[in-house]
């Protein structure tokens, strides 16, 4: 199996940029996990409502059933987002490729 040497970077980060990015990423992944069980109980108060305005009983197992799953696709979408923006580095330069060079006509 070949080994392939990841690229180095082109920049060192500094220390105060590296930690406030650390403080970001832990942010983002605090909101996850908060989200999901905060999104079912409201869910849940609203259908709990509901059941009293309208005088029904399925009403709050449907608003805990309907929060969850929205909670969830919302984790998923912050999860996947996280783990690019985490992966990835924003290119530097024109986008003109490597191989060219800057003329101006």
């Amino acid at each position: 199996m070949p080994f392939n040497r990841p690229n180095p970077e082109s920049k060192p980060r500094s220390k105060a940029s590296s930690a406030i990015d650390a403080w970001v990423q832990a942010e983002k992944l605090m909101q996850i996990a908060i989200l999901l069980p905060s999104s079912a109980f409201i869910g849940w108060l609203l259908g709990a409502w509901m059941d009293k305005v309208l005088h029904q009983s399925w009403i709050g197992i449907a608003g805990v059933v309907f929060g969850g799953i929205s909670g969830l696709v919302y984790v998923v979408r912050l999860a996947i987002k996280a783990g690019s923006d985490s992966g990835n580095e924003p290119k530097t330069g024109n986008g003109a490729g490597e191989g060219s060079s800057d003329t101006e006509l």
